[in-house]
């Protein structure tokens, strides 16, 4: 039986910027907000330091018999998110009624775990890559090569339908076009690159503005969809331009409204090309990351860059589980997560209910 915890659902990702930069540049990240979530900086009687990394609590439900679980997202202090850990890097702590502070709590004899995640927890990437005339007539085939490489990179092997990919398009038209719906099939998504050719487009001005709030529009409702059915979602938007909006549809404040205006849960990245893009309007939209090619001999590693960074994204989601001493008639509990990892340190505190726990917790 799971148990919701007594605070309502709040998903809140740190917000990620990014600045600026050149055809030279690698990708610069940078954050200024310390949100955790549903959590609480831990209480000051546990004499921590500041956080160095950040827990982001997500969801949090306990299960039958005693069985407390905790679906948090890691990062740095400049955003940077934080995948690869193991249980044996976290502390648990517990406070009860009769505690002046909190008591460590075993991780080995409280069988503590990172858990797969996809009962809770899907993730949607979009692909979202501009052929208009430009690129068509000078960089398909670079543009296919790079997508191909970065479809490689980001899907997971084996393959999880906790981890989909879909794959849009724009021109000039008043339009998202969908080139492939979202799949766990990475062939599936390679084949739908490698059939893009060069009569696709019947407009060849660029709707760029119009592309940004339509993908949102999509990112948002995939998460919309995953709420109803009781699982967190985040989603990547990825967009790819060699230029400028010139179909004037709507407006460069209508876009950035969409993205600023956007569910915390969904990361937005721009790769752009050539010397004809406007450098600060794609840093703007690629809030998370954005990083620029000034050829397209550079495609691929630019993608390349921001497929590490969509990879890292969904990896740094961690659902930790463990089997708390606590038993019925404690009624609730103070729970604090510490983590250190390469030297760093990070914890975050919240509550749970042991209503009906007993022994027998697995």
């Amino acid at each position: 039986m799971k148990i919701p915890f007594q605070y309502p659902l709040i998903l809140i990702l740190l917000a990620l910027f990014v600045g600026c930069g050149n055809a030279d540049d690698d990708v610069s990240f940078d954050i200024n907000q310390r949100e955790l979530g549903q959590g609480e900086e831990p209480d000051d009687c546990l004499g921590f330091e500041d956080n160095e990394l950040l827990l982001s609590i997500q969801d949090q439900f306990t299960t039958l018999p005693g069985k407390v679980s905790i679906l948090f997202r890691v990062s740095d202090v400049q955003g940077n998110p934080v995948s690869g850990l193991s249980a044996d890097q976290f502390t648990i702590y517990e406070q009860g009624r009769n505690d002046n502070c909190f008591n460590t709590i075993s991780s080995s004899e409280s069988l503590a775990r990172i858990s797969p995640n996809s009962q809770v927890f899907n993730n949607n990437t979009l692909l979202v890559l501009d052929l208009s005339n430009s690129v068509l007539e000078s960089s398909l085939d670079e543009l296919k090569t790079a997508s191909a490489s970065f479809i490689n990179n980001v899907m997971p092997n084996p393959e999880s339908d906790s981890f989909k990919m879909a794959i849009y398009w724009f021109d000039g038209e008043d339009e998202l076009h969908l080139l492939n719906e979202p799949t766990s099939s990475t062939t599936e998504l390679v084949t739908s690159i490698e059939g893009i050719t060069s009569d696709i487009s019947a407009d060849p001005s660029t709707d760029l503005y119009g592309a940004v709030i339509k993908s949102t529009e999509v990112a948002e409702n995939l998460i919309r969809t995953n709420e109803q059915d009781d699982v967190i979602g985040a989603a990547s938007v990825v967009l790819f331009t060699d230029g400028t909006d010139q179909a004037s549809r709507y407006s460069r404040e209508s876009a950035l409204n969409a993205v600023n205006d956007a569910n915390r849960n969904i990361s937005f990245f721009t790769i752009g090309l050539g010397a004809e893009i406007d450098a600060d309007i794609l840093s703007d939209i690629g809030r998370t990351a954005s990083v620029f090619a000034g050829n397209k001999e550079e495609l691929e590693t630019t993608f390349t860059q921001i497929s590490q960074r969509v990879s890292e994204q969904a990896s740094s989601y961690y659902l930790f589980e463990y089997c708390t001493p606590k038993r019925d008639g404690s009624g609730e509990n103070n729970l604090v997560i510490q983590l250190s990892h390469a030297g760093l340190q990070g914890a975050v505190q919240t509550k749970f209910n042991a209503s009906g726990f007993e022994g027998g917790c697995e």
